[in-house]
């Protein structure tokens, strides 16, 4: 019989950190601010290097980044998600660079956040929300039962195994594979990051919730 407990181990004290860290930082926080960057700088370098960017095309992409996220913090609804859409932003401005030839470094010139077109606002707006529901989905998944994240994981396996083989695998009947679905899947949606962000893109949209 497939064991169900609740897996107590991962990311919380680590969300709540951020979550603190991004709450200062919006209300004007100047260390809070320094500690996210110092926090998730060497995710930026990291990017920057696996694009092979010069050292001064990379600290200006790096720039680019930062300047970015300033003007985006308060539309950071699950602070989860930060590390996902600097990981997006960081390849976009990388690819930029490269496209680019010389890169903004030759330029000698850093945008500003009211300069960048609607078009590009809306973009980096949609890679937001894109890295919000990722990172949010992989953190409440972290949270689920083991027996959950094993039967979710081979569900969502392509192509998934048939029914018997996941029977098999778990050592759980076949006609218990649809209901522990469902049970797991409610237990992903009820997860408290997954409902804020369900509430506030209901609440952007004009939804009521509830």
């Amino acid at each position: 019989m497939l064991a169900c407990t609740q897996n107590r181990a991962g990311p919380m004290s680590d969300d709540r950190s951020v979550t603190d860290l991004v709450t200062r930082a919006r209300n004007g926080d100047n260390g809070a601010w320094d500690d996210l960057v110092e926090r998730y700088a060497p995710l930026v370098w990291s990017i920057c290097r696996g694009h092979r960017l010069s050292a001064a095309d990379a600290d200006d992409v790096s720039q680019n980044v930062w300047l970015r996220l300033v003007s985006q913090l308060d539309r950071i609804r699950v602070p989860a998600a930060l590390g996902g859409w600097l990981a997006t932003t960081t390849r976009r401005e990388c690819v930029r660079v490269l496209r680019a030839g010389r890169g903004p470094h030759s330029a000698g010139y850093v945008p500003d956040a009211g300069d960048i077109p609607d078009e590009e606002a809306r973009m980096v707006e949609q890679e937001l929300l894109e890295a919000e529901r990722h990172a949010a989905l992989s953190e409440a998944f972290a949270r689920l039962p083991p027996c959950c994240q094993q039967l979710i994981g081979m569900l969502i396996e392509d192509p998934p195994p048939s029914y018997a083989q996941i029977s098999a695998s778990l050592g759980i009947p076949v006609g218990s594979i649809g209901p522990r679905r469902g049970r797991c899947l409610d237990k992903l949606r009820g997860d408290p990051v997954i409902a804020a962000l369900i509430d506030a893109e209901a609440a952007a949209a004009g939804v009521p919730s509830g």
